[in-house]
């Protein structure tokens, strides 16, 4: 038992990328050709080369965007993916999560020491105003951050003297394997205030927010991979309590992305570690009250499939990345087909346009969906 759960844990720093300072892309052949049936076609977009899980991207507008990874280093589009510049590299820095407010001002985490080899960096948070140009350290009052997930930029509506204005809300959560903990700021970035989540949890993977008061956590039971369980986490008074709406049952499990489509129906992917062969379903969670219940969709029977990345443009058409192959849905998760999204797909951002929405995809390669027509 102690071989095979080494070969299981072994196996999820490959996924995540982890392996070395340029991680092995995993050998698992996928295929490039989408689903017959399928209205929705990714193409591949020419980026740099990348050994491993590239883990997130994130777009200001349907053309301008940013992508980062765990050699340190930051692209930047403003042609919709057409090209890209290198536009910043810290080596010993695993970029794990990005998000802007503006095409100007944005924010990159980084996964921290003492997770993946050759990650030598201490700080968590970094801050740019230039585009991606240059990047600063940011300081986090509060109790220790020691490493990044996930950031996400939460923009919800005011009442200002009788007009209709809107604020923004920046949340942050982290980190795989270990401290569990949650940033937000209040100014658009100027300051930030860090929680400790370990009464709640061991690992968070990812965070989204509704407003400034209600906000979901994907995240894990236990530091340890064969202890832990996956676990749901949600709050309604800003991320000063919360309390837990799904817990799986099973063991070697974490959740790891969140979609929301709507308040009410949200999506999020459940990991599976077990070296056991014969547990092969794979299981996506759905909620259809805001997160205050969750029920599982089987995703797939397979145990060579690892999921990531999820995203939903309504309440039935959406995605899964995963390890070997991307999934899709059309009918809320009741039934799935398997689809050419590209391996090890971590993050997937979805934004509506003018005549349709675009899409973009990360993992070991960038992928890009265009369509056009009602969604």
């Amino acid at each position: 038992m102690a071989i095979t759960i080494a070969l299981a844990c072994a196996s999820m720093a490959l996924a995540q990328g982890g392996a070395t300072a340029t991680p092995a892309t995993p050998k698992v052949a996928v295929s490039d050709t989408p689903a017959p049936s399928s209205p929705y076609a990714w193409t591949k977009l020419t980026t740099e080369a990348y050994q491993g899980k590239q883990d997130d991207i994130h777009f200001v507008s349907p053309l301008v965007g940013l992508y980062v990874n765990g050699a340190g280093r930051i692209y930047c589009t403003k042609d919709g993916g057409t090209t890209w510049d290198k536009k910043f590299e810290k080596p010993g820095t695993f970029f794990r999560c990005v998000a802007f407010l503006d095409e100007q001002r944005g924010f990159a985490g980084n996964i921290g020491p003492d997770y993946f080899p050759n990650v030598t960096d201490t700080t968590p948070l970094y801050r740019t105003s230039d585009g991606g140009t240059t990047w600063e350290a940011v300081q986090i009052e509060g109790d220790l951050v020691k490493g990044l997930c996930a950031l996400e930029v939460v923009r919800y509506p005011f009442i200002n003297a009788g007009n209709l204005g809107e604020k923004t809300l920046i949340v942050g959560a982290g980190r795989v394997g270990t401290p569990a903990v949650f940033i937000k700021s209040i100014d658009e970035g100027k300051t930030w205030t860090a929680t400790d989540m370990s009464n709640y949890c061991q690992m968070i993977l990812d965070v989204h927010f509704f407003d400034d008061r209600n906000g979901i956590i994907a995240a894990a039971t236990d530091a340890s991979v064969q202890q832990s369980s996956a676990l749901i986490l949600t709050t309604n008074d800003g991320g000063e309590t919360w309390d837990t709406t799904y817990q799986g049952e099973r063991a070697f499990e974490l959740t790891w992305k969140i979609s929301f489509p709507t308040r009410n129906t949200g999506y999020v992917t459940i990991q599976s570690y077990d070296p056991d062969p014969t547990a092969s379903m794979r299981y996506v969670a759905k909620t259809t009250d805001g997160g205050r219940t969750w029920k599982e969709l089987e995703l797939v029977d397979d145990a060579k499939v690892r999921q990531f990345g999820i995203a939903f443009i309504d309440e039935k058409t959406g995605w899964v990345g995963a390890v070997p192959n991307g999934f899709e849905t059309t009918d809320g998760g009741a039934t799935w087909q398997k689809t050419a999204i590209g391996n090890a797909v971590n993050k997937i951002r979805l934004l509506k346009t003018i005549d349709g929405f675009v899409g973009y995809a990360i993992g070991v390669n960038v992928f890009k969906l265009e369509h056009k027509g009602a969604k």
